[in-house]
């Protein structure tokens, strides 16, 4: 299956009073036309900063180099300002992370959803507002033609995370970065809400690139696992491959937090990763991991080496099991 999207070398560095934080170091990836990648990690990791990278939405003391950036045979490093607006929200669409700060709590939700579609599509107001109406039908909100009167305010968090969804639908998206689109839901809303992404991308054969620090959303979901630890990719495969048999210690603490229904005891200790996340700012060597790992040795020191197996990939000392 041909990518939709490659990532190859991605780097992000902001400048702060501290000096320079690389908060995306040497990240590399594809995403095939309908896949869902899951990219996981600790807050902090650099998760959402690349998926600010991706659509052009960093701060504006960041900087972003890429070996290559392409997505759907366009050049997104060497794109302008203008062709960079046209696709984004087109062609590609982002879900952030809380729609009661994404969403303008000044216009109505119809306001927001037309105001995509006529930006990108034209057309009669007529016709966005039936666009619109059609799509809260498709992500579960019912009377959907009262709902594009109201504000956000006036809408719970559940119903707002599927107005956005279906503001990122509104112009037929090849490409969804979901940025944790379940974090702030209870666990019965968040259920319904993964099982309606999944719903709708078989529908419309889009790809999906999942932001989440939930291994359980990664395990209901994902077809290819992305792990990052510190700004950079530690570890790479299939669901399948990261879940069975994770080869970077990091993965391995991640899955050993996770309760196990039927094998995890009620009241029995979980695993815990100990220490914290380096600081990023200024030059970064060796395994950034090695100060909270059990398996670290002298050699950690120096750069990791790369392991390839069967399209399951990883950086550390340890080789193949």
């Amino acid at each position: 299956m041909s990518a939709i999207l490659t990532v190859e070398g991605l780097e992000v560095d902001l400048s702060v009073p501290a000096g320079t934080l690389h908060a995306v170091r040497d990240v590399s990836f594809e995403v095939a036309r309908g896949e869902t990648l899951c990219i996981v990690g600790e807050s902090g990791c650099g998760k959402s900063m690349t998926a600010l990278a991706l659509m052009g939405l960093l701060p504006r003391n960041a900087r972003r180099r890429a070996r290559r950036l392409v997505f759907d045979g366009i050049d997104l490093a060497a794109a302008s300002r203008t062709q960079t607006n046209d696709l984004r929200g087109s062609r590609m669409s982002m879900i952030f992370q809380e729609p009661m700060t994404a969403l303008n709590p000044a216009y109505t939700i119809g306001n927001q959803l037309c105001g995509v579609y006529r930006r990108h599509k034209g057309g009669s107001a007529a016709a966005a507002r039936e666009r619109a109406a059609f799509l809260l039908g498709k992500v579960g909100i019912a009377a959907a033609g009262e709902r594009l009167g109201q504000y956000p305010h006036q809408l719970s968090g559940g119903l707002r995370q599927r107005v956005m969804i279906a503001m990122a639908l509104m112009c037929d998206p090849a490409l969804i970065v979901a940025d944790e689109p379940t974090t702030a839901l209870d666990v019965t809303i968040q259920a319904q809400i993964l099982k309606l992404l999944k719903d709708l991308q078989d529908e419309f054969g889009m790809a999906l690139v999942l932001i989440t620090h939930d291994l359980g959303v990664v395990a209901r979901v994902a077809d290819s696992v992305a792990v990052m630890y510190a700004g950079a990719i530690v570890e790479r495969g299939t669901a399948a491959q990261v879940f069975a048999a994770p080869r970077h210690p990091y993965t391995a603490g991640l899955i050993d937090c996770i309760p196990v229904p039927g094998r995890t005891k009620p009241g029995e200790r979980l695993g815990a990763i100990p220490g914290t996340v380096p600081a990023l700012v200024g030059n970064i060597t060796g395994c950034a991991f090695r100060s909270r790992c059990a398996h670290a040795q002298a050699r950690c020191e120096d750069a990791p080496p790369q392991h390839a197996e069967g399209g399951h990939e990883w950086a550390c000392i340890r080789g193949a099991a």
